[in-house]
């Protein structure tokens, strides 16, 4: 890959150097995993960040017996930074949705270049206080209907990882579950809204494609309240 392509693919290294990017490219490590793969897992050491090349992947913890999805993050996100930064285990699972290649920098050199590279240093605070207030947003909708909530994770991950096409804006078939948990609703209430959005022509869900479409992005957003 090109040092401008990774820069486009990755927003995070926008503001880095030419010569940062041309040393981490230098030293990535691609990965290919199938659907269902583990990736990393829950309370293995930091050891790299990974960057999201193609493909889906999703950020679970363990409750119990069971799981709890907390995000799904598509192509050109990272993962992996907070246990490399404070040096602890990690608290999540990582696990692909679809098919997913992955670049991976060892953890010790990619804090190096934090340290040499200020700007790269900047970037990496903001997108993460940016992940914060995602958090703090989703924390404000907890009490809104159902509705509200599924749309607004709808439309999140269409305007980060969507891609255009004469369609709308396709984004991975995600499984119902996942969607439940990442909108803090249950998987019948995510069914029959999916259902419900489906029928007003407002997405299209394309299973055979293992895709949904976001036909009419400024309805839902106005219906998960962002304009």
């Amino acid at each position: 890959m090109q040092t401008a392509a990774f820069s486009e693919l990755f927003p995070l290294f926008n503001a880095a150097s030419p010569e940062t990017v041309e040393w981490l490219l230098s030293i990535a490590v691609e990965h290919e995993y199938p659907a269902d793969r583990a990736v990393l897992m829950e309370d293995a050491w930091g050891n790299a960040v990974y960057f999201v090349e193609s493909g889906w992947v999703k950020v679970r913890r363990h409750v119990g017996d069971g799981v709890i999805t907390l995000a799904i993050l598509g192509r050109g996100d990272f993962f992996g930074e907070m246990a490399i930064l404070d040096e602890s285990p990690r608290s999540t699972d990582v696990v692909a949705l679809s098919s997913v290649r992955l670049l991976s920098i060892a953890a010790q050199r990619f804090i190096q270049t934090l340290f040499k590279d200020s700007q790269l240093h900047h970037r990496m605070l903001q997108l993460m206080v940016r992940r914060l207030r995602q958090t703090n947003y989703r924390s404000q909708l907890r009490h809104q209907p159902p509705a509200i909530k599924l749309a607004n994770t709808l439309v999140g991950l269409g305007e980060s990882y969507g891609t255009p096409t004469p369609y709308g804006t396709e984004i991975f078939y995600i499984p119902s579950q996942d969607l439940a948990d990442v909108s803090e609703i249950t998987v019948d209430e995510t069914n029959k809204i999916l259902e419900k959005l489906d029928s007003k022509g407002w997405i299209r869900i394309a299973p055979g494609r293992q895709a949904i479409y976001l036909v009419h992005m400024k309805q839902l957003a106005h219906l998960a309240g962002r304009i």
